[in-house]
């Protein structure tokens, strides 16, 4: 018996095989629940449809969260796919490509407002739609995040901005489900090397020095990340909301980067 059987989840935001998104797919899929997928665009979607199918989807649409009226036609599709949602996960971010070559300090209007838009305000509007199909449930929300929310990472700019404002919304909706009985919590995975991450310029030496830095000395994968959204969407964490789960092998506890052995040495 799966920990999420007879559970209806949205996954958005897979893009291939690589993406996080669809490493929770496969764990929830594993754990018995039954997914409707979501892509941008058509082709994105070309891409989804064959994982789609592997993963026997309820079923998989189109949703462009920056326009109101395709969120409200892919829930119209969802509701009459399903009666109900259990589980919603939010695995969309974006930036323009020029955001992450530049410095913070210089971050154009339009990006840092793209930035916004995609990557917070679209939790927002997911919830809006969702809470409506999780009527007489205990729903769960979960979301993406990262560590440049917290500190600062080097060429992640104003995505850091962006995650960072991320989780203060996961903290800010955690108060208004509540009163309906949903959750909702985030997820902050170290690095993944995934279609997003190609954006940021010396992403491999970020990922090797987290697998150098952190506590147990080693990388993580996207199965990390799914195991860890079963928790979070299972009933086993009923009583968990407003947070944000480090998957990073400890990364996030480290002050001084450097090894023990290698301050000793020097």
């Amino acid at each position: 018996m799966g920990l999420l059987d007879g559970k209806i989840a949205l996954v958005t935001g897979i893009a291939n095989k690589n993406s996080i998104a669809y490493g929770i797919a496969q764990a929830f899929k594993r754990e018995g629940a039954q997914l409707i997928l979501t892509y941008a665009n058509e082709k994105i979607g070309k891409k989804i449809e064959p994982i789609a199918q592997e993963l026997g989807a309820l079923d998989c649409l189109e949703m462009d969260v920056s326009s109101d009226q395709s969120i409200e036609q892919a829930f119209e599709r969802i509701a009459q796919k399903t009666e109900r949602l259990d589980i919603v996960v939010h695995s969309i971010a974006f930036a323009p490509a020029q955001e992450f070559k530049r410095p913070t300090l210089y971050t154009s209007r339009e990006g840092f407002k793209i930035a916004m838009d995609i990557s917070v305000y679209s939790l927002i509007a997911l919830a809006q739609r969702a809470i409506k199909l999780m009527e007489g449930t205990s729903g769960a929300f979960l979301t993406l995040s990262y560590y440049g929310a917290e500190k600062v990472v080097p060429r992640y700019n104003v995505m850091g901005i962006a995650k960072a404002a991320l989780e203060s919304t996961v903290r800010y909706l955690a108060y208004d489900l509540g009163k309906m009985g949903h959750r909702i919590n985030a997820i902050s995975a170290g690095p993944v090397k995934t279609l997003a991450a190609r954006a940021i310029s010396g992403f491999h030496l970020l990922m090797k020095h987290t697998m150098e830095v952190s506590p147990l000395g080693r990388g993580i994968d996207i199965l990390d990340v799914g195991n860890a959204a079963v928790f979070l969407c299972s009933d086993w964490a009923k009583n968990i909301t407003g947070e944000v789960l480090h998957v990073d092998a400890g990364y996030h506890v480290m002050g001084v980067m450097d090894k023990e052995e290698d301050i000793e040495n020097s």
